[in-house]
């Protein structure tokens, strides 16, 4: 049996190293999974549930109505149900619990959201706002033509060291999710914005992407430099990080380019996950017909 209290929250802190050291999921993941965690717990307190293991069916399904009524969104309730499914699993694969009550509940099923994306003229409006005059405008250029040559992931953006890149061969190595590294080619509007950073840039760091006290830039500050200009270009959509990676897979496809392709320069481990992006050339592509075709 396994006691509850500081042990219920010791076994978490287990699971968590396990993901962190052993799965190698990002900071940003680790968070989301410790906050969900800590309301599960927080949620079996207030029930006077002591142990893990004598948690039922029954209180889980209490505890998603409780979700349900707290964040309504079939998104967030299917995400905080899956951190719990999975630390039950780890559980029971370390011989911690034999029973798994997650097992047989069911995760509510998500409308799947079609991902924003820029046209090609919004996205050479938004890579054209920099003043690339001074330092940081030349960086926030040059960070912007990667994220779009790309397709990369802001969290792969911000790791990428100076060595990482090939100028000659025109590749740039990424680690993603999971620490998998994969090799992904530059365009050359990419390459010559960070050469022109580069040879502006005086400070020894390793680290590609700087912020003004010579330190690794991070992903908060990549997404707050990216509203700056997107509030300067009055741009209709709001732009983040990832609609340069929405906006990268859309233009590929909308000029031919193959599925399994674009899963490998996105670095998706499953098809399916990549293929979100084909119902987007379509509903485009109805958009077209809709509007031109007499008979429509």
């Amino acid at each position: 049996m396994l006691p509850s209290n500081d042990n219920i929250q010791r076994f978490i802190d287990r699971y968590l190293a396990y993901i962190e050291n052993d799965r190698n999921y990002s900071p940003q993941t680790l968070r989301a999974y410790r906050n969900d965690l800590g309301q599960y717990l927080s949620f079996l307190k207030g029930e006077g549930c002591t142990d893990l293991a004598g948690v039922t069916r029954l209180q889980l399904r209490k505890y998603l109505a409780f979700l349900k009524k707290k964040n309504p969104s079939k998104t967030t309730v299917a995400r905080k149900l899956a951190s719990i499914r999975s630390l039950y699993k780890f559980l029971c694969q370390h011989g911690i619990l034999e029973y798994n009550p997650v097992e047989q509940i069911k995760t509510p099923k998500t409308d799947k959201k079609l991902p924003g994306f820029m046209s090609v003229n919004d996205t050479e409006i938004l890579l054209n706002q920099p003043d690339t005059c001074n330092l940081s405008g030349l960086r926030d250029k040059a960070i912007m033509e990667t994220l779009y040559s790309t397709g990369m992931r802001v969290s792969e953006l911000v790791g990428i060291n100076i060595a990482d890149i090939d100028f000659h061969s025109g590749i740039v190595k990424v680690r993603g999710k999971g620490s998998k590294e994969r090799i992904l080619p530059v365009g050359n509007h990419a390459l010559n914005a960070i050469q022109l950073y580069l040879e502006k840039r005086k400070a020894d760091n390793e680290a590609l992407f700087l912020n003004k006290f010579h330190g690794r830039l991070t992903e908060r500050s990549v997404a707050r430099m990216i509203e700056k200009y997107m509030k300067k270009a009055a741009m209709h959509l709001r732009v983040s990080p990832h609609t340069f990676r929405h906006s990268f897979a859309t233009h590929l496809l909308d000029n031919g380019a193959d599925l399994r392709a674009v899963q490998e320069f996105l670095g998706h481990s499953s098809l399916s996950t990549t293929q979100i992006y084909t119902h987007v050339t379509t509903e485009r592509l109805k958009q077209v017909y809709d509007k031109t075709h007499p008979r429509a």
